[in-house]
């Protein structure tokens, strides 16, 4: 099967819009030939004028054809404005089409798929790999059409005036076509990808930074956190230094050549006149001087043209590689959990294929208990959790809700069965009860005020200036991480489903947020089966079940009181936080 061209891939998603695109093509190569016609009017000023000299009075004509080429250059102006205004129409819907594809693709993918992908990288495909599309369409197409029809044009003014002038005016045109071919080729179009892999791996490192800033400045390891996003930084400096290298001689003579198109001429002049210049041949001399600055201007223009279409081409893989990745399977015929039990059955997890994060786990939680997940930092807690509210599939084994395998309940019966407060809860940039409200979109206010305040979410709404209806983020209304956390918890409280999964829930939490946070929690909790992912052992003290979670197993499970009687993995850790809250700052003393 023939691969489609990019082109008429772009211009398929622009539907009825591609005629405006068409369009901006034809009245683009017409401005072109137009732009043409002051230089012959521009050779009927000179014309005229050296006939009349030195008795210039004669000349009669001079401000006709100079009105003339003024008229036909705003002519061409106008038209080529106008083919602009149908291009950026065009490549406006096809940008907006193409993000809205990736966006509705994107919300159907798994919802780890963002954390695995890069945040910033994706971003930068959305954003800019679209709008690389939206430049390529808007201006280069048309300017292609515009430097097709200009040498077209500029070939019959060439070789009418004087055909020996005008083929010695394209031998440094070829010569400069020549280098141009040899720059912009496969080679080129591969140091393209890199390029924008560069920029990628800049982009995302940059974002990653940002959102650990807080961490960095608390724990005081500025220097060494810096230190992936320099390197990217690093990498990218040796490849364009390298980059700009290779190509400076090529540029060199590439410049030199379609540049020197006046010097090849006099050059001309001299050999052909032998010393005897006609008024005639200086004419078309003085001519062919003043319009072969077209030529350069007009190659460079295809040049920048063959990077652009790379970019695109590089923009639209990149596109692709959010696009065809697959989307979890839907039930044909969905299954309807029976409880909030969740069970795990030799479970078998990897996110590259290769090394297993999750090693053959098998749990059963029953409905209504409340269960700890705790253990060394990369242990798998979190990607356990993951696999429970399916944001991934496992390789092996199931996960079940209510007896059911999460594979076979319909996506949005899973999602109301299971809420999760991360460690870090989002906000979007709307008043605090659009955010509750996003919980269940049909609430009414009353339902969110009374999650508001089962959630101790009061003494915030009694500081801000419009109570529930302030706007965060903006104009200076911002929350702590303790108090976007207690908002994130109403609007779980809102959407009331039977399972509820915390990871880390009050890990940015101050003193008293978190006991205003732990005291939302169990308020949360009552009823439900809840999840809990900990740090901090002292909130796990009390509940139902403990899973200690090492290396991708389940090393222990039982209540605190029989881990720490047992002395092993569990007991070791309580000690080791016992000793940390116990650590003070001891004064000097002078």
């Amino acid at each position: 099967m023939k691969k489609q061209s990019n082109l008429s891939r772009l211009l398929q998603i622009a539907g009825s819009h591609k005629y405006l695109t068409y369009a901006s093509w034809v009245l683009s190569a017409i401005s072109a030939l137009i732009a043409l016609v002051p230089f012959y009017y521009i050779w009927k000023v000179m014309q005229e004028v050296l006939a009349a000299a030195p008795d210039f009075s004669r000349a009669q004509n001079l401000t006709y054809n100079g009105w003339m080429a003024v008229l036909f250059a705003v002519i061409a102006v106008l038209v080529y404005i106008g083919g602009l205004m149908c291009s950026h129409k065009g490549a406006f819907r096809i940008a907006t089409n193409l993000r809205l594809q990736m966006m509705e693709h994107i919300v159907k993918l798994p919802l780890g798929f963002a954390e695995s992908f890069g945040s910033g990288k994706l971003r930068k495909i959305v954003n800019e790999s679209s709008a690389a599309t939206e430049t390529y369409l808007a201006h280069q197409l048309p300017d292609r059409a515009n430097a097709i029809a200009t040498p077209c044009g500029l070939l019959v003014l060439l070789l009418v005036f004087d055909w020996r002038l005008g083929l010695l005016s394209l031998v440094p045109v070829v010569l400069g076509f020549l280098i141009m071919m040899a720059m912009t080729g496969k080679a080129m179009q591969e140091k393209m990808k890199e390029y924008q892999n560069a920029l990628d791996d800049m982009s995302n490192e940059a974002v990653e930074y940002v959102r650990g800033i807080p961490v960095v400045k608390t724990f005081g390891q500025t220097i060494f956190s810096f230190k992936k996003f320099k390197d990217s930084i690093d990498r990218y400096k040796v490849w364009v230094i390298a980059y700009t290298k290779q190509l400076r001689a090529p540029m060199m003579f590439y410049t030199a050549a379609i540049n020197g198109v006046f010097a090849a001429l006099i050059a001309g002049a001299l050999i052909f006149t032998r010393g005897d210049v006609t008024r005639d041949f200086l004419l078309d001399l003085m001519f062919y001087i003043i319009i072969t600055p077209i030529i350069s201007v007009t190659l460079t223009r295809i040049m920048f043209q063959s990077e652009n279409a790379m970019i695109v081409d590089d923009a639209l893989q990149r596109i692709d590689s959010v696009l065809n990745l697959k989307p979890l399977a839907e039930p044909k015929q969905p299954e309807h959990p029976n409880g909030a039990s969740v069970q795990l059955n030799h479970v078998h997890f990897s996110y590259d294929g290769r090394n297993q994060v999750i090693k053959d786990i098998s749990l059963s939680i029953p409905a209504g208990q409340t269960v700890a997940f705790v253990g060394p930092s990369g242990g798998g807690k979190t990607t356990l959790a993951n696999l429970i509210c399916r944001f991934f599939d496992p390789q092996n084994g199931q996960v079940k809700i209510g007896g059911v395998d999460v594979k076979n309940i319909a996506k949005e019966e899973l999602m109301n069965t299971v809420s999760f407060v991360f460690q870090n809860s989002r906000l979007i940039k709307a008043s605090i009860l659009e955010n509750v409200r996003m919980g269940k979109p049909n609430a009414a206010r009353e339902e969110i005020m009374a999650a508001l305040h089962n959630a101790q979410c009061d003494d915030i709404l009694e500081k801000l200036p419009q109570g529930a209806d302030t706007v965060i983020g903006t104009k200076g209304v911002y929350l702590s991480g303790g108090e976007q956390q207690r908002i994130a918890i109403a609007r779980v409280m809102l959407k009331n489903a039977p399972i509820v999964i915390l990871d880390e829930a009050t890990a940015f939490a101050d003193p008293d947020n978190e006991s205003r946070v732990q005291a939302a929690f169990s308020k949360l909790s009552q009823g439900k089966t809840v999840i809990m992912i900990a740090h901090r052992l002292s909130t796990v003290a009390g509940v139902d079940q403990i899973y200690v979670i090492e290396d991708g197993q389940i090393t222990e499970s039982g209540k605190s009181q029989k881990l720490l009687e047992k002395g092993g993995v569990f007991s070791r850790m309580w000690q080791d936080y016992q000793t940390s809250v116990q650590w003070k700052v001891a004064k000097e003393v002078q």
